[in-house]
């Protein structure tokens, strides 16, 4: 499977290409506003895998250079990115394509994070809006610590909460998920649910910034 990771430059954008280069054999490409950069990137997250033993190459390009033939695009930017790099890369967007959103848009005050929801009713939401309307929208890996999820010395025991309306996509999303070591996929409905676990994101911050032995708290239910 071809990997598209827009925004592949950012933490959480890190963290998801370094364990499915490490953990699958899946084609990586970085996507970036700056192409050099992300060439940059995709180099220093082969060097990484390489001191490992994973000789992977990962390649770059501006993002809807990256975008064009990925069969999941997963747009890793901030929320407040997210429609106008939809827009910028709809070119290479085809009904064969998933697009997953992991982004939440949050607000921050004197006491602490707090969860955004935008007019549209989640990120998820605005993405699936923004999108064409032959591509099949999934919310995911909202939840995951970014600065866990590239440290390829923390063994992860984490789940991955899965929104979309097209089941196809769903379970396309999930074998991605599933894919890297310790990340289990759960699904939690359709795109209208996606509030419920994009909120989730703000409380696990709190809970970090409050409780040093939380630093990098995700989810897990049992």
């Amino acid at each position: 499977m071809r990997v598209a990771i827009l925004g592949g430059t950012g933490d959480i954008g890190e963290g998801l290409a370094l364990r499915w280069a490490y953990h699958t054999s899946h084609d990586i490409v970085i996507g970036s506003r700056d192409p050099q950069r992300a060439r940059s990137k995709a180099e220093e997250y082969e060097t990484e895998l390489s001191s490992r033993g994973a000789e992977t190459t990962i390649a770059a390009a501006a993002n809807a250079e990256a975008a064009a033939g990925a069969d999941v695009v997963v747009a890793a930017v901030p929320a407040y990115h997210l429609a106008d790099t939809i827009e910028q890369v709809e070119e290479g967007l085809d009904g064969e394509t998933v697009l997953v959103s992991p982004a939440v848009g949050m607000q921050r005050d004197e006491s602490g994070m707090h969860y955004n929801r935008p007019g549209a009713g989640s990120v998820t939401a605005l993405a699936a809006d923004a999108a064409p309307d032959d591509v099949a929208v999934v919310g995911a890996f909202h939840n995951l610590a970014a600065d866990e999820l590239a440290n390829l010395d923390i063994d992860l025991s984490l789940d991955a909460i899965l929104v979309g309306d097209d089941e196809d996509a769903v379970d396309r999303v999930e074998l991605l998920a599933d894919g890297i070591d310790g990340i289990r996929a759960l699904r939690a409905g359709s795109i209208d649910n996606a509030a419920e676990v994009e909120s989730l994101t703000p409380l696990l911050i709190n809970l970090a910034m409050h409780n040093d032995e939380l630093h990098d708290v995700g989810v897990r239910f049992e």
